[in-house]
């Protein structure tokens, strides 16, 4: 007996993408939404049936992509944002609910959300992983660690494999 696969691929031809970003930590997070937006057209996303929401912080991301979902104007979203820890507890509470936020839109909407929210420890952490800076080491082979990029493509996965398993369904 064989069983059924399914996987999402990577092509955005007709999709219509949502991209919310944080505008804090601005720099970091204007590099992840070059990347997202460079892997989304190269796999046929056209620059027409992307839309960017910019909010002012990473507690602000999942509240436009509830209200994006909602819209019937889109297919799939990417939240983008970057938490960099401090001295105090703030950042576990707003790493937390952003990106617990994001995946409760993604649930409730039935809608694919990926996160592309970087939670990290120092900000030489969050250049590597918006491609600001170079990897010291931690990187293992070839892979692709610029989060901008990574989030976009689990986008276009997700919103193809979800069609998949609807049409045969």
């Amino acid at each position: 007996m064989s069983h059924q696969l399914y996987r999402g691929k990577l092509d955005g031809d007709g999709l219509r993408i949502g991209i919310i970003a944080a505008d804090f930590n601005r720099e970091i997070v204007e590099s992840l939404l070059d990347g997202a937006l460079t892997i989304l057209t190269d796999h046929g996303v056209a620059r027409s049936d992307v839309t960017v929401v910019r909010v002012p912080g990473a507690l602000e991301l999942p509240l436009a992509a509830s209200i994006l979902a909602g819209s019937g104007t889109v297919d799939g979203i990417i939240g983008l944002g970057c938490v960099i820890e401090g001295e105090t507890t703030h950042f576990e509470h707003v790493s937390r609910e952003s990106i617990g936020g994001l995946t409760r839109v993604s649930l409730d909407s039935g809608i694919p959300v990926a996160t592309g929210v970087l939670t990290v420890g120092t900000e030489a952490q969050a250049l590597v992983r918006a491609g600001l800076a170079p990897d010291a080491g931690g990187a293992k082979g070839e892979e692709d660690r610029h989060r901008g990029r990574e989030a976009a493509r689990a986008c276009l996965e997700m919103v193809n494999l979800l069609r998949s398993m609807k049409e045969t369904g």
